[in-house]
């Protein structure tokens, strides 16, 4: 895949094909008047271990990670020196050290990563009011009015990434194009402290040479029976129609036949509500026994916490969701008259809940935990319909 266009970002107008509406179809936009929108996705690079080498000199240049280092502990980011091995966020960390055995673990320092991140932010609202945050270290932000008189939506994304450095030592990413899904896209194909434009007219070439795991919203599984189906790259996909992709993927055909073509009617909004943030985990073997049931649960609350801190959100009801090897799926949940207050409450209810259902009527292949009844918050960017959860593997 080629380093697209760092050109200026222009306002050539765009006619969209006639297609189906999304899952969000009740977020659609028109295209701003005379031309087409100016968003930037910014990412900061392996946030929270950044972190910890920025303060850290001594870690400068190692593999770095993130999370607790005991048999149970989870790995909640990486540095890079880290991904060289292999190391990812999610994974066990008894995994990680093996794949690293120089890996250093750091306990998690989220007061830091909120300071950092309010002062990123600053930085984005200095340049347009249109910012929509989807976590603590990424944002889109729609610079269509240029209210700094800039005239490049790409030198935008130029001095933010240099303010961010000057101002907090840390190097982030940026994709600009003329919708979410493409900017997105693009913050990624340079990483890490890269830049990357889709201009308008290249959208539809920049996703045909990728491949359909990079689409958000297409986990693994979902991935794999796409290629069963001779769909490995965003080509394939486009050359795909309507009615084959609704017969095979239902609801979530829409999304996938617009983003083959590059579009994206999304605005960017400063005030999207979050409605859950949750994880699940499908196990290789299927699970029973009291003890297994209780460690899983631990580990899927450690990386959905990490989530919950990371998106700053705060709820009062926690769901646990299992799934039987006949896949009937269950779920139990419990509303407090507060906020969950820490992580230590959020295992609590999680585990109470898990108590009312032992002993189990058959094995699971499936649990997941989930925070919703959540405050205002900035509601996760997510393709699919409903609050589909994120996969753990």
């Amino acid at each position: 895949m080629p380093r697209f266009s760092k050109a200026a970002f222009g306002t050539i107008p765009l006619r969209m094909a006639d297609t189906p509406d999304t899952p969000d179809a009740e977020d659609e936009a028109p295209e701003e008047e005379g031309g087409l929108r100016k968003v930037i996705h910014v990412d900061m690079d392996a946030f929270f271990a950044s972190v910890e080498q920025r303060d850290n000199p001594d870690l400068r240049g190692l593999p770095v990670a993130v999370g607790g280092s005991g048999g149970r502990g989870v790995v909640a980011a990486a540095s890079y020196e880290a991904r060289k091995f292999g190391v990812r966020s999610a994974m066990p960390s008894v995994t990680a050290r093996r794949l690293c055995p120089d890996l250093i673990f750091v306990r998690h320092r989220f007061d830091a990563y909120k300071e950092a991140s309010q002062r990123i932010r600053a930085i984005f609202r200095h340049f347009t009011p249109h910012v929509e945050p989807l976590s603590l270290d990424e944002a889109y932000l729609d610079v269509t009015a240029d209210i700094r008189g800039i005239g490049s939506a790409t030198r935008i994304a130029q001095l933010i990434r240099e303010r961010i450095y000057g101002e907090t030592g840390l190097t982030a990413s940026a994709g600009v194009s003329y919708n979410k899904f493409l900017a997105k896209l693009a913050s990624d194909q340079n990483k890490p402290d890269g830049l990357c434009v889709i201009k308008p007219g290249e959208g539809a070439k920049f996703v045909a040479g990728l491949p359909v795991r990079r689409f958000h919203g297409v986990g693994p599984k979902g991935a794999e029976k796409m290629a069963r189906l001779g769909i490995e790259t965003g080509a394939d996909l486009a050359a795909k129609d309507a009615a084959f992709l609704r017969a095979n993927f239902g609801s979530f055909a829409d999304y996938l036949y617009r983003a083959a073509r590059g579009i994206d009617l999304r605005p960017v909004r400063a005030d999207r509500i979050r409605k859950s943030v949750g994880g699940e985990r499908t196990f290789g073997e299927d699970i029973s026994s009291g003890p297994a049931l209780r460690e899983t649960l631990d580990n899927i609350v450690d990386i959905v916490w990490e989530r919950i801190e990371r998106s700053e959100a705060k709820g009062r009801t926690v769901t646990l969701k299992m799934k039987y090897t006949d896949f009937q799926i269950v779920t139990r949940a419990k509303s407090l008259a507060t906020n969950v207050a820490d992580k230590a409450e959020f295992a609590s209810v999680g585990h109470e809940l898990l108590e009312e259902l032992l002993p189990l009527p058959l094995p699971i292949r499936l649990m997941g935990l989930t925070l919703s009844n959540l405050e205002s918050e900035e509601r996760e960017d997510n393709p699919k319909p409903g609050d589909a959860q994120l996969s753990l593997l």
